[in-house]
């Protein structure tokens, strides 16, 4: 078998290059244009050019084109390609021979000895179709051409060995419901990697494994087409179909592939409504109020989307005025509502006829009936316990302001409408009257005041009046009640504003300096107006006259000139306001009229009172003169206190510290007069002071200060006694004394006292029968023990 294939690819090859040769001698004719001769020896061939010139050129003993070798050859032996032989070879082996290009070595070896090429590998046409490689014959010995190379082509022969393939499946398709026969649906379309150019390796067929009697496809298209009329979504709406496709044009032996179809139909609107009942009944409370929902039903459409949509409305029925329908747009139901309220003692039961029609209508299916459809609702009203029902929605009442309590405002009255027709009562619920103005007899309904009630300070009166059945469930009902309280003439008007009127004291008699309103806290009747006039007491008066110009206000003008501030800056000018009312109220109301001062335009400068501020008898010079001497007082103070901050050292300087803001205490009470050893008396004075040395500055003080009669020490004093009096007195009248705050404590008792130990240990067994008067004496330091002591002896004397 595969000597006989090896044969037929040899005669194959050399029967190329023998058409090839042919073909390349017969093309080049004398001129010799092929290029392809290869000769084993070169021999130089002159040729006259035009101009002389001598050229050569080789002339080429063998020529080929291409090889060609067959794909998939899974045989023992490498697959003979084709023999190169060159006119130079002598059998001797001296020639050798090179293959190079696509795949040599590799794929395709050559005999270098003998010239035959073989192929080592199985070739893949759809991987490759064809090799370009070059030949050349060398001197074996030096590798020197001999020849130039030549280029030519293997090509691999194809074999079918592809199956079709479907590159885009699996398919999804839609067609319509109810389409016509031959309907196209989709094309399918398959692939063979075969080379298309040789055989029919890459011819398909296609046609429908699974999916008839429904569905048919043309053969070479592919196009896939409705086998069967009328085909309806509602009974089937998918569809699996296999396509097979066959290359060898569909023969015995070719190859075949497949594809899954999934074609689905899409809706059309062929299907009317339909109601699942003919009649529906509902029911409804008579307590319900409107938009309550009596209840549902539904048309179904077997359609899809828009072809399935249903608009409900309602023919006809004795409750069309108290019954409504909608459609629920998620579910497509109607939905029953209530659009007025129901009574079940007026009417007990309510029907209506209710239509459902398609909202879009296919015009290609008119001819099969009517998309619509028709049912009955009966809508029963069942008893419930109503609250009580007033006569009116609302009431409104008036009442006169100021009327005595207990005045009847109005009457409110409500029923139960239920069978029972229970008694009711009634109540002003106390959130709507906080303040209790009005009260409610609970059996009639009657509401009057509780006191005089004020328009000016409530105009409107709005509560509630709530109706309660006695028994049953204690059904209420609430209604709301508006009072007005009507005006009455019970306020005297007044200024509209009330503000000071500044005239000029160059004024020009009849100039008008102010026009005055009024206003009213009572309501105006219609042409009522306010009347103004002066008061009797100043109806005389030389300054100021009124004008009333009957249409609420009224004109203050100036009857003289001569005004001056100095002899009177204010004026009271009362005027009486009545406002014409029924009964009339009037009212005094005084306007302040200030003079100032005007230059010649009558322009206001200064409405100042001069006289008031100056004193008596002082002119302006005088009062600018005390001012300047204000002011340099008060720069020379300030020059003082900034001098005296500049000074950076101290009056009285110490050799070692400065002592400063020291507190010392002694709290032990010692041993008496005698007890010498509770501390020493230098340190309360000043520690250069006791070596009877003061360092001063070299500054002598401005001022001294004698000492004041009620500081000079007391007869019986001791010295401690003075001391502290003298350092006190120093401290408060010492001018260049630094600005320091010592506070000491002092708890000597002195030495040599008269008036003995102050120690209790001695006086709590010995009755003292010292006089202690002389303690009055001794000063206000003194005072509370004078008081401790003089108060017991004089309290002893007198008993």
């Amino acid at each position: 078998m595969w000597e006989g294939l090896r044969l037929r690819v040899l005669l194959l090859c050399l029967g190329a290059v023998l058409w090839s040769s042919a073909v390349a001698a017969r093309s080049r004719g004398p001129q010799d244009r092929g290029h392809r001769h290869h000769h084993p020896s070169i021999y130089r061939h002159r040729e006259r050019h035009k101009e002389g010139q001598v050229l050569h050129r080789s002339k080429r003993g063998w020529v080929w084109n291409q090889f060609f070798v067959i794909e998939e050859y899974t045989g023992p032996d490498p697959v003979l390609v084709g023999r190169l032989h060159s006119d130079v070879d002598m059998g001797d082996g001296n020639i050798k021979y090179i293959l190079s290009g696509e795949g040599a070595g590799t794929i395709f070896v050559i005999d270098d000895k003998t010239g035959n090429i073989h192929a080592t590998k199985t070739l893949d046409r759809e991987e490759q179709a064809e090799y370009t490689l070059t030949a050349q014959a060398v001197a074996r010995d030096t590798n020197k051409p001999l020849e130039p190379p030549s280029e030519f082509i293997v090509k691999v022969q194809d074999i079918n060995d592809n199956p079709p393939v479907f590159l885009h499946g699996p398919y999804y398709a839609n067609v319509a419901e109810m389409s016509n026969v031959g309907t196209s649906v989709i094309q399918v379309t398959a692939s063979d990697a075969d080379d298309p150019t040789y055989g029919n390796s890459a011819k398909l067929v296609y046609s429908i494994l699974q999916g008839q009697p429904y569905f048919s496809i043309e053969p070479h298209s592919g196009i896939i087409r409705t086998a069967l009329p009328n085909m309806d979504r509602e009974a089937k709406q998918e569809y699996d179909v296999v396509i097979q496709a066959k290359d060898m044009g569909g023969h015995m032996g070719g190859l075949s592939g497949t594809a899954q179809v999934k074609i689905t139909l899409t809706d059309v609107n062929d299907n009317p409504p339909k109601f699942a009942q003919g009649v529906y009944a509902m029911s409804i409370s008579e307590d319900k109020v409107p938009g309550e929902e009596v209840g549902r039903l539904k048309a179904r459409d077997p359609d899809q989307a828009e072809n399935g949509m249903v608009d409900y409305n309602v023919l006809e029925g004795d409750g069309m005025n108290f019954f409504e329908i909608s459609k629920d747009s998620e579910t497509q139901e109607a939905v029953v509502k209530l659009k007025k309220p129901v009574d079940f003692e007026t009417k007990r039961s309510y029907t209506l006829k209710v239509e459902a029609t398609n909202s879009h209508i296919d015009p290609r299916f008119l001819s099969w009936g009517p998309f619509k459809d028709t049912t009955i609702v009966k809508i029963s009203v069942e008893d419930a316990d109503e609250p009580p029902t007033f006569m009116a929605p609302s009431y409104n009442f008036e009442v006169e302001e100021n009327a005595p309590g207990g005045t009847l405002v109005g009457r409110v009255h409500a029923r139960d409408t239920d069978i029972a027709n229970n008694p009711i009562r009634y109540l002003i619920p106390r959130y709507t009257d906080l303040e209790e103005f009005f009260t409610i007899s609970p059996e009639d309904g009657m509401i009057k005041t509780t006191r005089q009630l004020d328009r000016e300070s409530q105009a409107w009166h709005n509560i509630s009046v709530s109706a309660t059945e006695i028994g049953g469930h204690h059904q209420d009902a609430k209604v709301r009640v508006n009072i007005k309280v009507k005006d009455v003439n019970d306020n005297a008007p007044e200024f509209a504003t009330q503000e000071e009127v500044f005239m000029c004291e160059n004024v020009s008699p009849g100039t008008i300096i102010k026009t005055v309103s009024a206003v009213d806290k009572d309501e105006m009747a219609h042409r009522q107006h306010f009347h103004f006039s002066l008061a009797p007491k100043v109806a005389n008066n030389l300054n100021f006259s009124l004008k009333d110009n009957r249409d609420s206000t009224a004109n203050i003008m100036v009857i003289r000139r001569g005004f001056s501030r100095v002899v009177q800056d204010i004026y009271e000018l009362p005027i009486e306001i009545n406002d014409n009312g029924i009964p009339p109220m009037s009212s005094t109301n005084t306007l302040l009229i200030r003079l100032c001062s005007c230059d010649s335009k009558g322009t206001f400068l200064s409405c100042n009172v001069e006289h008031l501020v100056l004193p008596a008898g002082l002119s302006t010079g005088a009062l600018i003169a005390i001012l300047a001497c204000i002011v340099i007082l008060l720069a020379i103070v300030v020059l003082f206190v900034a001098l005296r901050r500049q000074k950076k050292e101290p009056l009285i300087v110490f050799e070692e510290e400065d002592i400063r803001e020291n507190i010392i205490t002694y709290d032990d009470e010692g041993g008496g007069e005698e007890d010498t050893e509770a501390f020493d008396i230098a340190t309360l004075q000043n520690p250069d002071g006791a070596n009877g040395f003061l360092p001063r500055k070299d500054i002598k003080p401005e001022l001294q200060c004698s000492l004041r009669p009620g500081m000079r020490p007391v007869a019986n004093s001791v010295d401690v006694d003075d001391f502290i009096k003298t350092r006190i007195s120093d401290a408060d009248n010492d001018p260049t004394a630094p600005p320091y705050d010592s506070i000491q404590v002092y708890g000597y008792e002195g030495r040599g006292s008269i008036a003995g130990s102050l120690s209790s240990l001695e006086s709590v067994t010995t009755d003292s029968d010292l006089d202690y008067d002389y303690l009055q004496s001794w000063g206000p330091r003194f005072k509370r023990l004078a008081d401790l002591y003089g108060t017991k002896d004089s309290a002893d004397d007198n008993s």
